[in-house]
Formats: structure tokens, C-alpha cells, sequence
């Protein structure tokens, strides 16, 4: 029976009802955790002190790195089991999930004991000073020091669940977090409650994260022998199918995540020179400009299972006609977002912040930010393919495109020219070239694959 639903969904629903079927309930739990991001920053706003919300900024970026473990061996395992359930392969679909699982599992807790013996190392790479180093390291104490296994293994629970079809569970599951913590931040914020400014923020991330784990374990339990989201430590191993098909797309995955963290403490310390309004105002664009690209990022990762499926199976017409449909639908929304930003820019950032310097930084930032959201979200779309069909070569080639060739160096160029206000400009820089390249690679795999049927 369970069998049947899976093939049902993969096989035989139409394209725009599978897609939908998928990638609704997952962009839902994208923008909640949006949400939950931009309640932090909102709230810590409302405290009215700079300080505090350039403290959640400069942490976003080891806060950003858990997501180069939940690609590892979320996006790694995940695009495993699909594939090997498209080869109807159900063995290797419970090892990858059981390696998934465990191996994030030992990352989250090796995480919180590198933060804690490195920590003043790590405050200072991530740019703070004297006057934003205590904020950051309360932050940081709740979020990483004590909260790293819950929130990596939350994310990575929700990857494996969302590979065998049942997107609905996985966002039900990363939602419930991100919903108590929106509940949470106010009562730890603001002076009113427990008044611990970013700390609060922290220590309600760290509890809706734990919330989230315990959901994920319960739904294993209760439908125990009704899914192939396996964590029975009997079938955690090293084999040698199994490693290397999660590392062969994991990795890539990794490494993308780890340069976004690169390139997001490079783009801090460039602002951190200007003071703390303009790290604020940049962490609130970057925060606004979240919405739409976790958007993109919840269609591309959506999809995943029914292009890893149908590649696998080697149905080349449902994949090509899934990819096409999913494309024009997430570009026609980017297109909107990107006018609605550039135009509205001021008014979205007054928002979670009235002073006038953060509005006047802010909204220049977002007018740079926003012109990127159509070529990243092609972008996104095309790595998530490639994640999807085991291609961790081309996965790995656009990660380092991305920010080590493009982006990083765009900084520094645009910096030198338009001091500060250059920086929100690289990242479409980058993108644009980055999407040329990302359907040159496509149709070319479609090709390619049209020749092997």
C-alpha cells in the first residue's frame, strides 16, 4: 500500500497537481521560517537598539553553516532514497536514511563543542567589536553553543521525510518550530517579558527547534513500519553505495552552504566599517529579501523527489515537463516580488525599524538585493535539479562560481567603487551570470538524456 501511494504520486498524478502536492507545503514551511527569521529581527527592532540587532546579523552566518551539515546529509540522503526508490531499491533507501540521520546527529553535537572551546576566535571572524561582541555571544550561546544538534537535526529529519513524498508531515514538523518560536520571541525580547534583547531571540530559537525534533520523533514512531525513514541504529554504516551516492551530492551541497557563509562574513565585515546602523539596515534587506528566496529555495527542494523519481526511473518526458511547469510558475512570482521590492523598498524596511538612517541604508540596500530574485531563482531551481540527479559535479562547479569567483570578488570591486552601497549589488552580479550558465546545463542534460532513451 505504501508502495502504491509513492508510485501514484511519482508515476501517474498530473504534473501540476504532484508539483503542487510537493512544493506547496514545503515553500509554507520555507516562509514560516522566514517568518520566524524576520520575527527575531522585528522584534529585537522594537527594543530600539542598534546594537542588539547588528548582534543577530553577525551571527547569521554560523547560524547559515548548519545548513552546509542539513545539505550534507539532508540534501545528500534525501536525493539517495529518492533515487533508489525510483529503482525501487528499498534497502539502500533505509541505510541512506539511517546514515543521514546518525551522521547529523554527531555534526550538531561536534558543533556546539567547537563554538564553546573557540568561541572568542569565532566572535572576532564574524566581525564584531567592542561594542556588539556581548549581544553576539549571547546570541550565539543559545543558538549554537546549546541549540546546534536540535536545529540541524530538525532540518535534516524534515529532508528525509519529504524524499519518500510526504511533504505535508515534513512542514508540519519544521513549522510547529518556527510557529512557537514567533510565539516565544516577544516574551524573551522585549522589556516587558524576561527583557533579554538578542539572547531572547536565541533562547526561543533553541527551545521551537527542540519542539520540532520531537515532532519528527514522534511521527517516526507512530508510523513505524509505514515509512522508509529509517533511524534503527542496526542500519547506520559505512557502506560503500550508500557513502558515496549521499557524499556524491552532499558534499557539493556542503560546500555551497559553507561559501555562503564565506562570502556572508565578508560582506559583514565590509559593512561593519560604516557602523552599527548600516550592519542593522543590512541584516533587515537581507532579511526582507529572504521571503522570496525562500520561496525559490522551498520550490526547488520541493520538486526534488519527483525529479530524482522520474530520473531515476528514466521517465525523461515527466521530468522535463516537471521542471518546465515548476519554472514558470516560481519566475512569474520572482518578476512580481522583484517590482513590488524595488518600488515599496523604503516602506518594507520602516517596518522592523523607524530610525531614519537604517530606512535610508535599508531601502538602498533592497533596490541592489531584489533586481537578483529572477536569476537566483532560476539558479536555485537548476542546482536543485542537479542535487535531485546525482550530478554533484555540476552541484560543486555553481557553488563555486557563485561566490568564489563572482560574488566575493564583486564585493570587493563594487565596494572600491560605490563605497557600501555597492555591496547589495553582487549578488545579481553573480546571479545573472549564474543563471545563463544554469539553462545552458539544462538543456543540454536534456538532451543528453533524450539521446540515452
Amino acid at each position: 500500500m505504501q508502495e502504491e501511494t509513492k508510485i501514484e504520486l511519482f508515476e501517474r498524478t498530473p504534473i501540476p497537481k504532484a508539483v503542487a502536492k510537493l512544493a506547496i507545503p514545503t515553500i509554507i514551511s520555507c516562509l514560516v521560517m522566514v517568518i520566524y527569521n524576520l520575527a527575531d529581527t522585528y522584534f529585537v527592532g522594537m527594543v530600539g537598539d542598534p546594537i542588539q540587532n547588528a548582534a543577530v546579523t553577525l551571527a547569521a552566518p554560523v547560524l547559515l553553516a548548519f545548513n552546509a551539515v542539513n545539505n550534507l546529509f539532508g540534501v545528500g540522503s534525501s536525493s539517495m532514497m529518492s533515487r533508489a526508490l525510483g529503482r525501487k531499491d528499498f534497502d539502500t533507501v533505509y541505510r541512506s536514511s539511517a546514515f543521514g540521520f546518525y551522521c547529523a546527529l554527531i555534526c550538531g553535537i561536534l558543533f556546539s563543542l567547537l563554538y564553546t572551546t573557540f568561541q572568542n576566535s569565532f566572535l572576532v571572524l564574524l566581525g564584531a567589536d567592542a561594542q556588539t561582541i556581548e549581544a553576539t555571544a549571547s546570541y550565539l550561546k543559545w543558538t549554537v553553543a546549546f541549540g546546534a544538534t536540535p536545529a540541524i537535526l530538525n532540518v535534516v529529519l524534515a529532508y528525509l521525510v519529504r524524499a519518500e513524498g510526504a511533504a505535508l508531515h515534513a512542514s508540519i514538523g519544521t513549522m510547529s518550530g518556527c510557529l512557537l518560536n514567533i510565539i516565544l520571541d516577544p516574551f524573551f525580547i522585549l522589556p516587558w517579558g524576561l527583557n533579554m534583547g538578542a539572547a531572547g531571540a536565541g533562547c526561543a530559537t533553541f527551545l521551537a527547534n527542540c519542539v520540532a525534533c520531537i515532532y519528527f520523533f514522534l511521527l517516526l514512531l507512530f508510523k513505524r513500519g509505514n515509512t522508509y525513514v529509517c533511524v534503527n541504529p542496526k542500519m547506520f554504516g559505512f557502506g560503500k553505495e550508500v557513502l558515496l551516492g549521499v557524499l556524491a551530492v552532499g558534499i557539493p551541497a556542503s560546500i555551497q552552504n559553507l561559501l555562503n557563509v564565506t562570502g556572508m562574513t565578508v560582506l559583514n565585515n565590509f559593512t561593519s566599517a560604516f557602523g552599527s546602523d548600516a550592519v542593522a539596515a543590512m541584516g533587515i534587506s537581507q532579511k526582507i529579501n529572504m521571503v522570496p528566496l525562500y520561496v525559490a529555495l522551498g520550490i526547488s527542494q520541493g520538486i526534488m523527489p519527483l525529479v530524482s523519481y522520474n530520473y531515476s526511473s528514466g521517465n525523461v518526458r515527466r521530468l522535463k515537463e516537471s521542471i518546465s511547469f515548476t519554472a514558470k510558475i516560481a519566475l512569474g512570482f520572482m518578476i512580481c516580488m522583484t517590482v513590488c521590492y524595488y518600488i515599496g523598498a523604503d516602506t518594507f524596511v520602516r517596518l522592523f525599524m523607524k530610525n531614519k538612517q537604517i530606512i535610508d541604508y535599508g531601502s538602498r540596500f533592497l533596490h541592489g538585493m531584489c533586481l537578483s530574485l529572477p536569476f537566483l531563482c532560476t539558479d536555485f531551481l537548476a542546482v536543485g535539479v542537479f542535487q535531485a540527479c546525482g550530478m554533484g559535479k555540476e552541484s560543486l562547479t555553481f557553488a563555486i562560481l557563485r561566490k568564489i569567483v563572482l560574488e566575493i570578488p564583486a564585493l570587493f570591486l563594487l565596494n572600491a567603487l560605490f563605497p557600501l552601497y555597492g555591496l547589495a549589488y553582487a549578488q545579481t552580479c553573480a546571479e545573472v551570470v549564474l543563471a545563463i550558465a544554469a539553462v545552458i546545463v539544462l538543456l543540454r542534460m536534456f538532451r543528453k538524456l533524450e539521446r540515452k532513451r
